[in-house]
């Protein structure tokens, strides 16, 4: 994923349009994927050091992309979402011991690690595009790769079930409340993104919100706009 990427860059500066766009998707879709393996290591780092050292044992600690879930709900579906409207699905999933975490703060550090992990990688790309002289191909491909990171912090930390926003409410929540929770978990993540691609109210105010996040922390949106641009060709 990380030689994807990096192929990715190398090709967006090239001079044809073709080698552009083509370079910028697999700028995009290969950062994503390696952010995916972050995003999911983060949780497992956190819950080993909170005391479930299994983590380690299941291989969610080598950020091999092939340990957090199968390969269709964290890589392909993720991808897919991402093609067809710039939402990044969080695909990856690591299994933790929440019996084995020492506390209920630290279960909903568990949860909290992986969203930050995205606005920090976000961050730190916006960061490299202000201080680094690049051509425009990799500059659009990275500069809307950033922005994609702080949507995923902004839906991950949604109080919806099965996104980690949830996860880090679930430990006060009573007995009752968590069971209700349990039995919408596999879809209500779903539903939140068809809502979110198929209705513009709801859609409008939360990609306002990601914008305005990402020029807080010094983002170029006119440069990530052209990179979603270029990413979603084949809308054009």
């Amino acid at each position: 994923m990380v030689l994807i990427t990096a192929g990715g860059g190398v090709l967006s500066a090239g001079h044809s349009p073709v080698m552009v766009t083509t370079g910028v998707v697999l700028l995009v879709l290969g950062g994503w994927a390696v952010s995916l393996c972050l995003h999911e290591f983060g949780h497992a780092a956190v819950a080993y050091r909170g005391g479930d050292t299994a983590v380690a044992q299941r291989g969610y600690l080598t950020l091999d992309i092939r340990r957090y879930a199968d390969p269709g709900l964290s890589f392909l579906l993720p991808v897919i979402f991402l093609l067809l409207g710039g939402i990044p699905l969080p695909g990856g999933a690591v299994w933790i011991n929440n019996w084995a975490i020492r506390s209920r703060a630290t279960r909903s550090l568990v949860s909290l690690a992986g969203p930050l992990i995205n606005l920090i990688l976000g961050g730190i790309l916006i960061a490299v595009l202000a201080t680094v002289a690049m051509p425009d191909g990799p500059l659009v491909g990275l500069s809307y790769l950033a922005l994609v990171q702080v949507i995923a912090f902004l839906l991950n930390i949604l109080p919806v079930p099965g996104l980690d926003g949830f996860g880090v409410l679930e430990p006060y929540l009573s007995e009752q409340s968590r069971e209700l929770a349990a039995r919408v978990r596999p879809w209500a993540p779903l539903a939140l993104f068809v809502i979110l691609l198929a209705v513009p109210q709801v859609s409008r105010p939360f990609f306002y919100l990601a914008a305005l996040l990402f020029d807080k922390l010094g983002g170029d949106y006119a440069a990530a706009a052209q990179g979603q641009g270029e990413f979603l060709f084949w809308q054009n």
